[in-house]
């Protein structure tokens, strides 16, 4: 291992040769791979949302048999050009285009499902991209070398004018897709409301297709019809976990595309052995692990963080409720006593557990919490009192939580017995004509629930 091992000067050395981007062959795959991963970026969020994610997998494995056409076609008419980029690529296209028709035409004149359709085109064009490759190597076989980077890709092999080519073609989907920024985000969105407004929703949704098939065809170079579908979709799947604003999910996908292509080419370039059109697809994957774990709308952890102080804050209203309660149950039938009165009234775990199916550490563990949160103070060893503001808060959990019992009883025709524990502001759902009369209503049936007449008013007896 220590001889197969470059030393580290020469590995220091070579990253600051790549890095600094010195070789020429560097900066010219590195541009290309940049536009080809910006503009595929740009389309994969369209091809997300509008549910097309595997028509850019069913467009690579389409263009097989067009490559081999070409070729073959080329050899016939002159000999030794068949291996033209131009040439390849145009068939590529035209055989791409026709597979994604092809899936379209199937579901719409067919019953049968997306996936289903998608499926059968792909398999039948990439049988026949195999079943050709096959002629062309026995009709051909000393002018077929180099076809086969159409399948697993060679981003090495780009030269000046390919990129120039990349950059006119990502130019150019960049440009459409900014021209038609509001009748795509409308389609992927509501198809019904677009035709309906009069939009062409046939015509919109065969141009997206046409530049996915763009996208596609022009990744093959890159990282072969085998992973070209990474391209479009991990980008785009990866801004989703970032934002809900379409715009700024187009523009974080571009640059995640443009990035991982670009990080996947310095690496390759920094480790010869390591192919660059996997490298460019598992940089998008970590860029798309990231994204998962701490993407600030969808993030896992973001999402694990939300519902532990959802259950903190249910919790804590539970057993603010239940504090309330209990001291209501203390007090002799129709006996009014001031909040400071009531506020020195001892709580105890054995007078709370039976208010609510809490397990003994379920409950000491929220007694700890409001303790720390300067709602309850400790009394002894097993005894506390609420606070001034854990009285407050109290008697708002009870508030609330009664109104929403009136308003289901009396407005959803449901038993109290139904009624969600959970109670949330009831302020915050309900009409303010509605809060008014049920207000009205707890006032009759809980005198001591009156809510203050002005902010200034003092708190309610109880």
């Amino acid at each position: 291992a220590a001889e197969r091992e470059p030393p580290r000067s020469t590995l220091t050395e070579r990253a600051l040769r790549v890095f600094s981007l010195r070789d020429y062959n560097t900066r010219v795959v590195l541009l290309g791979t940049f536009l080809l991963g910006t503009s595929a970026g740009v389309v994969g969020t369209f091809m997300l949302l509008r549910k097309r994610a595997l028509v850019g997998d069913v467009v690579g494995h389409a263009s097989l048999p067009g490559i081999a056409l070409a070729f073959l076609i080329a050899e016939s008419v002159h000999p030794g050009s068949g291996k033209s980029l131009p040439i390849l690529m145009t068939g590529a296209f035209v055989s791409g285009l026709l597979g994604a028709l092809c899936a379209l035409l199937i579901r719409r004149a067919t019953p049968i499902k997306d996936d289903a359709a998608l499926a059968i085109v792909l398999s039948i064009f990439f049988g026949a991209g195999v079943a050709l490759f096959t002629v062309v190597q026995k009709v051909s076989t000393e002018n077929v070398a180099g076809l086969h980077q159409f399948v697993f890709g060679k981003t090495s092999s780009l030269l000046a004018e390919d990129v120039v080519w990349f950059a006119w073609m990502g130019a150019g989907i960049v440009a459409v897709v900014l021209l038609f920024f509001k009748e795509f985000t409308l389609l992927c969105f509501d198809q019904e409301y677009a035709g309906a407004t009069g939009l062409r929703v046939g015509l919109l949704d065969a141009l997206l297709m046409l530049l996915i098939v763009v996208v596609t065809v022009i990744g093959l170079q890159s990282v072969g019809l085998l992973l070209v579908v990474a391209l479009p979709v991990i980008p785009a799947a990866a801004a989703r976990f970032w934002t809900n604003d379409i715009v700024r999910m187009t523009a974080i996908s571009a640059a995640i595309g443009g990035m991982s292509a670009s990080l996947g080419v310095l690496v390759s370039a920094l480790f010869p052995r390591l192919a660059t059109g996997p490298l460019i697809v598992l940089t998008g994957a970590g860029f798309f692990v990231v994204s998962l774990l701490f993407g600030t709308r969808r993030g896992v952890v973001r999402k694990w963080w939300q519902q532990r102080s959802l259950r903190h804050q249910v919790g804590r209203l539970d057993l603010m409720r239940a504090c309330y309660e209990a001291l209501e149950e203390a007090l002799p039938e129709g006996m009014h006593v001031s909040p400071d009165q009531l506020r020195q009234r001892m709580l105890t775990r054995a007078s709370l557990q039976p208010l609510r199916s809490w397990q003994v550490s379920r409950l000491q563990t929220l007694l700890d919490r409001a303790v720390r949160a300067g709602l309850l103070q400790r009394q002894g060893d097993a005894g506390y009192r609420l606070t001034e503001e854990g009285l407050r808060e109290a008697f708002r959990a009870a508030r609330n939580h009664r109104l929403w019992e009136l308003f289901l009883i009396q407005h959803a025709d449901i038993a109290p017995s139904h009624v969600d524990r959970d109670a949330d502001l009831i302020e915050h759902v309900l009409d303010p004509r509605i809060v008014e009369d049920l207000e009205a209503t707890l006032g009759r049936q809980y005198p001591h629930l009156r809510m203050p007449t002005s902010p200034h008013a003092p708190f309610p007896s109880a």
